[in-house]
C-alpha cells in the first residue's frame, strides 16, 4: 500500500452516512445506520477508515466482548465488517485496517480476534489465513440467504503480537484531533 496515498485513522460521526454505503456497495448483509453510529459512540478505538486522497475507500467495525472459558473470562475482539471499494482493492487496504485493528487489540488487552465470513468470500478467506487467523468452525445457515460462514479466530499473545503488529503495519495512522482517544 501506498503511504503517502493512504490513511488509516478513526472515523468521524459525520462520516458514518459514507461507511453506510460502502457496507451497501461492497457487502451483501447491511446493518442500519443506527448499528453503525451505535458502534462508533461505544467502540470509536475500533471504527477505522481508511482514507485515499481524501476519499473513505475502506473501513473495519469491531468490538471487544467478554467470553467465558474453563477459568475465567477472556476479552475477545469481533470484527464485525470490513469492506473496500472496488478500485481501491488490491492495494493493502484491508491488510492494513486489520493490522491497525489488531495493533489497538493487543494495547487493550484482547486475548483472541475473531471474524465470521462467507465460505465463499476466497479473496478474504485468503487473507486472514495470511495475517494468522484459523477456521474453527462452520456456522451452518448464518446469512440471511442462507448461506454458511467459517468462524475464523486468532490467538494473541500481548507481549509477542505487539511488536510484529507495530512492524507490520504498513499505513500511517492520524487520529482526529477531536475525538476520545484510548
Amino acid at each position: 500500500m501506498n503511504q503517502a496515498a493512504c490513511a488509516i485513522r478513526r472515523i468521524n460521526e459525520n462520516e458514518i452516512d459514507n461507511v453506510v454505503n460502502i457496507n451497501r456497495e461492497c457487502l451483501p448483509e447491511n446493518y442500519s445506520r443506527f448499528f453503525f453510529t451505535q458502534m462508533y459512540k461505544a467502540f470509536p478505538q475500533y471504527f477505522l477508515i481508511a482514507e485515499d486522497k481524501g476519499e473513505i475507500a475502506g473501513y473495519i467495525m469491531a468490538r471487544t466482548e467478554l467470553s467465558p472459558t474453563f477459568l475465567k473470562f477472556i476479552k475477545k475482539l469481533h470484527i464485525i465488517s470490513i469492506a473496500v471499494l472496488p478500485k481501491h482493492r488490491r492495494r493493502g487496504i484491508a491488510t492494513g485496517l486489520m493490522e491497525t485493528v489488531e495493533e489497538r487489540a493487543v494495547k487493550q488487552g484482547v486475548e483472541k480476534i475473531f471474524l465470521e465470513v462467507r465460505v465463499t468470500n476466497y479473496p478474504a478467506i485468503q487473507l486472514y489465513k495470511k495475517l494468522g487467523y484459523k477456521i474453527t468452525n462452520i456456522l451452518k445457515g448464518y446469512y440471511r440467504d442462507g448461506e454458511d460462514a467459517y468462524l475464523m479466530e486468532k490467538e494473541i499473545n500481548p507481549e509477542k503480537n505487539l511488536d510484529h503488529a507495530m512492524d507490520a503495519r504498513q499505513t500511517e495512522i492520524k487520529e482526529p484531533t477531536n475525538a476520545y482517544l484510548v
